[in-house]
């Protein structure tokens, strides 16, 4: 990884919003994105005219989404750019906005995820014309249901602590207004049919919706030229992208979560064990697992115990997933890497008020995306 350019020149979340993530609905994304942008002026106590430069994430609308949607808010002459980079759209997002201030380029830029259900829509893998023989018969839920029976043969773990997974981050889903799923659930009934595939039910599987999320960010010359409160600011420290690499025995995901969080501790001087808070690409039960035992959280093959014994519920060693990650908060791709931004800041700030992990200080923002992909941010309060 070469020069960690937030390192050398601060870059504060100062502003966050979100329209809440709802299954397939009439609204506009228009509506929905302008929602999230205003909430986030409003947190920051900033002007539209204020910001200088955006970036769009989004994997479902189209083209020109950005720029059609923020001329509602005036003709500014901010720069605009639209981002796409599968489930990681928004992640990359923050990325491209942060790395705008910290180049120096602007003092203030905006990432905002915004995306609606569009069945049908045909992406870059499909429209590759490269078959695989495994084509059509491999979707995403099957992945994981194996990867789930493997977890189980490799570590000697049952289903049902598996779903403890589900059952955690439905309770903290329930505490979160913003979230598409709002309902505790017991282990009951998350491991009651329908199944999606092998041992998966629907309950341990992320739902199909839709949403915004918009997040702020801003040197500290920004902070003090705008009379912005500096007690509010949350620090980007650093910010890891990398493409999956082969890794021949080893899941892809698992590795590349593995290499990408490494190099953003490594930049941000951060250990695991400093982590306080979690959210992870947790879109079916089994990732969260993977994904803590990935970051270095716990060995392999521990996430199970620690799960069981409350160190990653909100109040235990490292909250993860408060949002009610993926499972509940939900996932509506464009909007899912901003959204994490936003509640991890809500905790680093002290004010994710019914969901608040105590003395909150570090976090790990983290998403992988078809390609594979992955982004990994690395937060914290002063």
């Amino acid at each position: 990884m070469g020069r960690n350019i937030l390192a050398d020149r601060e870059v504060n979340v100062v502003g966050i919003g979100l329209h809440p993530y709802v299954r397939q609905s009439e609204r506009t994304y228009v509506t929905m994105g302008l929602t999230a942008v205003r909430e986030a002026l409003a947190d920051a106590g900033l002007a539209w005219s204020e910001v200088e430069s955006a970036y769009v994430g989004n994997a479902r609308i189209g083209m020109a989404a950005g720029s059609t949607m923020l001329k509602y808010l005036g003709s500014s002459g901010l720069a605009v750019a639209q981002v796409e980079n599968a489930s990681a759209s928004g992640s990359t997002a923050v990325r491209q906005a942060a790395f705008d201030v910290a180049s120096g380029a602007t003092e203030v830029s905006i990432a905002i995820g915004v995306d609606k259900v569009a069945p049908g829509r045909r992406g870059g893998p499909v429209m590759a014309e490269v078959r695989s023989l495994a084509d059509g018969l491999i979707q995403p839920f099957s992945h994981f249901a194996m990867l789930t029976e493997r977890y189980l043969d490799d570590t000697g773990a049952t289903i049902e602590q598996v779903a403890g997974v589900a059952v955690k981050n439905h309770r903290n889903g329930a505490r979160n207004p913003y979230a598409q799923r709002q309902k505790v659930r017991t282990l009951e009934e998350v491991l009651a049919p329908p199944q999606i595939s092998g041992p998966l039910t629907r309950l341990q599987c992320t739902p199909v919706g839709e949403g915004a999320a918009a997040v702020i960010v801003a040197s500290t010359d920004a902070i003090d030229r705008l009379g912005l409160d500096r007690s509010r600011a949350v620090r980007i420290l650093s910010s890891a992208s990398r493409l999956e690499e082969f890794t021949p025995g080893v899941n892809m995901d698992v590795a590349l979560t593995e290499t990408t969080t490494r190099q953003a501790l490594e930049a941000a001087a951060v250990e695991p064990a400093d982590v306080d808070i979690i959210e992870c690409h947790d879109a079916f039960a089994i990732e969260e697992l993977l994904y803590v035992e990935a970051m270095g959280v716990c060995d392999e093959g521990e996430a199970v115990r620690r799960l069981e014994n409350g160190d990653f519920d909100i109040g235990g060693d490292v909250a993860v997933s408060p949002s009610g990650g993926l499972i509940a908060m939900g996932h509506p791709i464009g909007p899912t890497g901003v959204g994490q931004v936003c509640e991890i800041t809500r905790q680093l700030r002290g004010e994710a008020t019914g969901r608040q992990h105590p003395g909150a200080r570090t976090a790990i923002a983290h998403m992988v995306g078809v390609g594979a992909v992955c982004v990994v941010h690395i937060l914290q309060r002063a």
